[in-house]
């Protein structure tokens, strides 16, 4: 079915998407954000509900106060919508963490045996397992072959867990987790999936798909309140040492002893943050909500972005398998003859438009492409046709005419020349934006 698209309308609205910000030459435009994949903006659900908790935030688990009851209440509710939302089993906990890297970091110690990891991985979920039993497998050129070289890497020598992420955070390419869960539990690992950049755009159901555990960060789920999510199979969770020791993660101490609670307090040591969960729990319903339209919508601008930047002489789309069919709302690119630093400059500078570039956190992945870095752009909840387009007629005039400002390159980051944005300048500034010096 062919989606039909409003220019001018998103699935949802989201904090700052009326944001107008200053251009270079002078003036201002609407903001078009393109950078959904590092961090996304809140959802008008999500800080509303953080609005109405507020007034009755108070210390959890532990207060007798009314105010601490319904904190305590809507934390663990919180809980229980995100077990929802994960479609978690029976045997599966909610954990709730900083964000992915701190998930990642927390699972790493729970893990009793070797894990297996792709080389296209991003860092959270790359490096917690160095010095526990690491073991690389290089990525084939299709995702057909990837799945071999894991199958013969696990049938070779055993190992506890097979780390995979849901959705490339350089390309948006899916692997296919659910033949992946199947293969690590036919030779004895379970199996943990990043889903930091997958479960923004696609639903993940744990018990329908056989995974174990998963990951994610409510700051790229729309809800930038500082909380993360780490989902699987209590056992290993119960039997690991605390990750931090603490009030909470207790259930009775001595001088001498600590009786450790079960996860998932066992994991949530100190004060816990409620908003955070609160705002992920919010998020996590309205995703479920708007699920089928958002998805259609996220397609039909990939699809028109993607297009659009193959079509421009001398920009390249970056992939990495080249049997993959389903791709979230990601595209990496180069332009011939610019840097991908001064490309993102320019954009930002010239035409109001924020993208990424550099090695997004993937180093490894960008040394397969051989590059030293690239541009990304990311769609969300909040892109319109509009804003595609005007990236894509912003790349034209690039490569037709070049950029029309000086632009220098100072300890690995490009600005423009001179820089005359409110807040951005060096010398005294008087200008509106927020975080002024």
């Amino acid at each position: 079915m062919t989606a039909v698209l409003d220019p001018t309308r998103a699935p949802a609205r989201v904090s700052g998407d009326d944001l107008r910000v200053p251009l270079v030459q002078g003036g201002t435009c609407t903001y078009a954000n393109f950078d959904y994949a590092a961090s996304a903006p809140a959802l008008a659900q999500v800080t509303a509900r953080v609005a109405d908790l507020l007034p009755y935030y108070a210390s959890v688990h532990r207060g007798a106060g009314y105010a601490s009851r319904i904190s305590t209440r809507c934390y663990e509710a919180a809980r229980e919508t995100v077990r929802e939302f994960l479609g978690c089993a029976a045997d599966q906990e909610v954990v709730f963490t900083r964000n992915t890297t701190d998930a990642l970091n927390l699972l790493a110690t729970c893990v009793p045996g070797d894990t297996v990891v792709l080389d296209i991985e991003h860092h959270a979920n790359f490096l917690p397992w160095a010095g526990r039993g690491r073991r690389v497998v290089p990525a084939a050129g299709t995702l057909t072959g990837t799945v071999d070289r894991l199958a013969a890497e696990l049938g070779a020598k055993p190992a506890a867990l097979l780390a995979i992420t849901g959705a490339s955070n350089v390309t948006g390419e899916v692997l296919p987790l659910t033949e992946l869960a199947a293969l690590a539990h036919r030779h004895g690992a379970r199996i943990l999936v990043d889903a930091a950049q997958l479960a923004p755009h696609r639903r993940i159901d744990l018990c329908a798909t056989g995974i174990d555990y998963v990951v994610c960060s409510g700051h790229k789920l729309y809800a930038p309140y500082g909380a993360g999510v780490l989902a699987g199979r209590r056992d290993w969770l119960d039997a690991a040492p605390p990750y931090l020791a603490g009030g909470g993660a207790v259930t009775e101490v001595t001088s001498d002893t600590a009786a450790w609670a079960a996860a998932p307090h066992r994991h949530e040591a100190g004060s816990p943050n409620v908003l955070g969960a609160a705002a992920l729990a919010a998020a996590c319903e309205a995703l479920t909500e708007l699920a089928a339209p958002a998805e259609v919508h996220e397609r039909a601008l990939t699809d028109r972005l993607r297009t659009g930047l193959a079509d421009i002489a001398g920009v390249r789309c970056l992939r990495i398998f080249g049997d993959s069919t389903d791709c979230v709302g990601i595209v990496a690119f180069t332009v011939d003859g610019f840097e991908p630093g001064r490309v993102a400059a320019y954009l930002s500078a010239e035409h109001a438009i924020g993208v990424r570039d550099g090695r997004f956190c993937a180093h490894p992945l960008l040394a397969r492409f051989g590059l030293d870095a690239a541009l990304r752009a990311s769609i969300g909840l909040g892109t319109t046709v509009d804003d595609v387009d005007r990236l894509l007629d912003a790349v034209r005039i690039l490569v037709a005419a070049g950029p029309q400002w000086d632009y220098a390159c100072s300890d690995g980051r490009w600005d423009p020349v001179p820089e005359t944005r409110p807040g951005l300048t060096t010398g005294p500034d008087t200008g509106s934006a927020p975080c002024s010096v």
